[in-house]
């Protein structure tokens, strides 16, 4: 098995998903073009807001993915690759994609209400509140998970291991904060423009690419430096203003233009892996039980985004339905960002197996994100591309996958606890 072989499986296996199962579901669950969406319905211009398909779509991946899809993979990788491989497919196809689609589909045939009013509706009252206490909680402990994450990616400085050692400036780290800020600034100007311009999509596509571009190059030329701690409170503060704002202020333009950052590093990577054609150095299958950790649930526990995960319900009800223009839309922004998020993780996991054993420690790559950046930086060499530039982009990505995440689950978990009142 190389790289791509396991690419081509992947693609054929998701891509056949979408254009068979998912048209199949489509049609039998009765989706209506003519109906109208709650988004018109109820519009309300802060969570119920029609928006384009793309730009749902933007906001529904980069909200489910994080940085699960890229760490689960990697840590399960331990199993072998075609445990791995197997759920991502399977797991992908015909749990995590039918989730997310039946989740959306409920809410928006139920006038955008999240899962909790629809549990209330077929199980009582007390099923609901037991659900949203549930999701809040839920809700809190992934935001703090989430923050730490993303402040330790623009942590600007280094930790010294030993007593008198100097502190150092992380220069990658200094980029990828000054590249997320400027996000939510361009993020504000491009929500103006998308709700008072009305251009067309193609000129709204070219100004959003044009600004993720500039961002970039600044960001790399003029880093930040802050310390963990005070990108705590920046980000604290951030997703406390960004979980009431308007979604079209906010929310849905930072995702739509992550979402192309996004996308241009899964390209990459795919690119990257069919020029280098990496070799596969895990082994098929090593065994049930590893150092303590026995397959049956590590394996489905480490890769639920990237396979099936509850918190994608969450979003596909919480935020994603209120913003969908026509029903026929639910498939691609549901079905296909699912089926994006499991090619995500058969890319994380041809990274991981590309390096020999104690090769990623050898280069410093110790935490799951490095080691995908590190392979796909690899990858992108052979065909000319600089390694340390690539290597910060995607770090840029994986960063932006949190940081966007954490805009959804703060406002999923306001709109639980505004529920449960």
């Amino acid at each position: 098995m190389n790289g791509i072989l396991m690419m081509v499986i992947a693609i054929v296996v998701l891509g056949g998903a979408y254009l068979l199962y998912g048209r199949y579901l489509q049609n039998k669950w009765g989706i209506d073009p003519n109906a109208k969406t709650p988004a018109y319905e109820l519009q309300d211009g802060v969570d119920y807001v029609p928006a384009d398909t793309n730009v749902v779509f933007g906001h529904q991946f980069a909200s489910i993915a994080g940085a699960g899809p890229i760490n689960g993979p990697i840590q399960a990788a331990v199993f072998g690759w075609l445990p791995v491989l197997l759920w991502l497919l399977v797991g992908g196809v015909f749990f995590g994609a039918v989730q997310d689609f039946a989740s959306m589909y409920a809410s928006v045939k139920n006038k955008g209400r999240t899962i909790g009013y629809i549990i209330e509706e077929y199980i009582g009252k007390l099923g609901k509140k037991l659900f949203l206490l549930f999701c809040w909680l839920f809700c809190i402990l992934v935001v703090a998970a989430f923050a730490d994450v993303v402040a330790g990616t623009f942590n600007g400085f280094t930790v010294p291991e030993v007593a008198g050692q100097a502190v150092e400036k992380i220069s990658a780290n200094g980029a990828v904060a000054m590249t997320s800020i400027l996000f939510i600034f361009e993020a504000v100007a491009l929500g103006m423009i998308l709700k008072y311009a009305k251009l067309n999509k193609w000129v709204n596509t070219a100004i959003a690419i044009v600004m993720l571009v500039a961002a970039v190059v600044i960001g790399l030329n003029c880093p930040v430096y802050l310390t963990r701690e005070t990108w705590h409170l920046i980000i604290f503060a951030y997703i406390f203003i960004a979980s009431v704002v308007p979604v079209w202020a906010l929310l849905q333009p930072r995702d739509y233009l992550n979402s192309y950052l996004l996308i241009f590093m899964i390209v990459g990577a795919v690119v990257g892996i069919f020029v280098s054609n990496p070799s596969c150095n895990l082994q098929a299958f090593t065994s049930f039980n590893v150092d303590g950790q026995y397959m049956f649930p590590i394996l489905f526990v480490t890769i639920a985004c990237g396979a099936v995960s509850g918190f994608h319900s969450l979003v596909s009800s919480g935020t994603a339905s209120k913003q969908i223009k026509n029903e026929k839309n639910m498939l691609p922004v549901s079905f296909g960002a699912m089926l994006m998020e499991s090619m995500l993780g058969v890319i994380a996991l041809i990274a991981v197996a590309s390096f020999a054993k104690g090769e990623a420690a050898a280069q410093g790559l110790t935490t799951q994100p490095q080691i995908f950046a590190g392979a796909i930086a690899n990858f992108l060499s052979a065909v000319g591309l600089p390694h340390n530039l690539v290597f910060t982009l995607i770090n840029l990505a994986v960063s932006a996958f949190a940081l966007t995440s954490l805009d959804s689950v703060a406002r999923i978990g306001r709109l639980s606890f505004q529920d449960s009142s």
